[in-house]
């Protein structure tokens, strides 16, 4: 029997992930406890959220009948629509498609884009899951890079050189995780001379880290791709990040440009969404009361990521050979630490002689260097004692 070279795996565990598991099971026998700076679930991570509002909401009694729409029932793409253009982006809901999930999102519109052996332009550094997503839509990525200087940007003349014959996209992750970077306005400007179309992955828009900052990018970067009207643009969010609602599953596609491009993408979309049906009914009906419930919960994630970056960048001045590079918005932070081994050399010494579970910067493509990634949606009292552990093993390396 044979299988697809898409869905091929190493059976072999990486290092870091088997010294986690080892770390664990020495801690269920009594030794110390593994502190995990890498949390990505927020209904794991303590968070207040309107339980009886979204427990009523979900219980909607239209969610037990199949009417199934492939852009989704217009009330949940009006509810998305709203909110939206309340937070400075209008948009009309006839230039919205729900999906189940981001990953889905990116999964469609590979679909739509490309035919298999086409290529996507993705950043480096950014997160590894579309490597996947890619391959099991037989297209292929090319990177292009964000460079750090003080602060992160595209470089647009690497850009340029990685567009060949058979580029189809362009995908921008704003803000990027883990750099937490937000696209440039004149970057967004200069991908659109490209005459290519932009795919914009906006999940962690709503999170800026700047305390003076509510709901809005940095001066210079934009919130969402979806305000062009040149060119062909679909800005990608959903119920994960912006409510802090994984386990719902949906997301949506916005879809902006030229109107002629447009109607010819939505026409796309529904023909490839009709094929799947994916949405459930019941969360769609739910939508409306979910995306106006979520204020509590973003307002707590948003104070735990401002809070936890606060005490990173506080408890890394002990250690002088490291520094926390500069981070616009999300969920993530990146650490330089003294490249005098490997980034996974120092994930697997933090795991083993510290009990700290941070990732390493090679999981994201990360450049030159040695580099480490926390998660600001760990609880405080577990962050503040991780990275103290961090800073001190760092110092230890400064003095040999």
């Amino acid at each position: 029997m044979t299988f697809s070279a898409r869905t091929s795996q190493h059976d072999v565990p990486n290092p870091l992930a088997e010294a986690v598991r080892h770390a664990r099971a020495r801690a269920a026998e009594g030794g110390p406890a593994l502190l995990d700076l890498t949390v990505g679930n927020p209904t794991s991570a303590g968070f207040p959220y309107a339980t009886e509002a979204l427990l009523a909401a979900l219980a909607d009694p239209r969610g037990l009948v199949y009417e199934p729409e492939p852009l989704g029932i217009a009330s949940a793409r009006e509810a998305v629509a709203r909110d939206w253009t309340a937070r400075g982006t209008p948009i009309e809901a006839s230039r919205i498609a729900l999906t189940a999930s981001t990953s889905e999102a990116y999964a469609v519109l590979f679909k739509v884009l490309c035919d298999p052996g086409d290529e996507i332009l993705v950043p480096a550094p950014s997160y590894p899951l579309l490597g996947f997503l890619a391959d099991f839509e037989s297209v292929t990525l090319k990177t292009y890079p964000l460079v750090y200087a003080g602060g992160w940007h595209v470089d647009l003349d690497a850009l340029k050189r990685a567009v060949g014959p058979r580029t189809k996209a362009i995908v921008v992750v704003t803000p990027n995780n883990p750099t937490g970077s937000y696209l440039g306005v004149h970057e967004l400007e200069a991908m659109l001379d490209l005459g290519l179309p932009i795919v914009s992955d906006e999940v962690f828009a709503t999170y800026p880290l700047d305390a003076g900052v509510t709901g809005a990018a940095p001066e210079g970067r934009i919130v969402s791709v979806a305000t062009a009207s040149r060119g062909l643009v679909f800005a990608l969010s959903g119920l994960s990040k912006l409510a802090g609602l994984p386990q719902m599953k949906l997301g949506w596609i916005g879809v902006a440009g030229e109107a002629s491009l447009v109607a010819q993408a939505m026409a796309r979309l529904e023909l490839v969404l009709d094929a799947y049906l994916s949405v459930a009914t019941p969360v769609q009906h739910a939508l409306p009361t979910i995306l106006a419930t979520r204020t509590a919960t973003e307002q707590a994630i948003s104070a735990r990521t401002r809070k936890n970056l606060a005490v990173l960048r506080s408890a890394m001045k002990s250690a002088t050979s490291a520094s926390v590079l500069d981070v616009e918005g999300g969920w993530y932070a990146v650490v330089r630490v003294p490249d005098v081994q490997s980034d996974e050399e120092w994930t697997l010494e933090l795991v083993t002689r510290d009990a700290v579970h941070v990732q390493p910067g090679y999981f994201f493509d990360m450049g030159r260097g040695a580099y480490l990634v926390v998660s600001l949606l760990t609880p405080e009292a577990t962050f503040a004692e991780g990275v103290k552990r961090i800073a001190a093993r760092v110092a230890r390396a400064d003095h040999g």
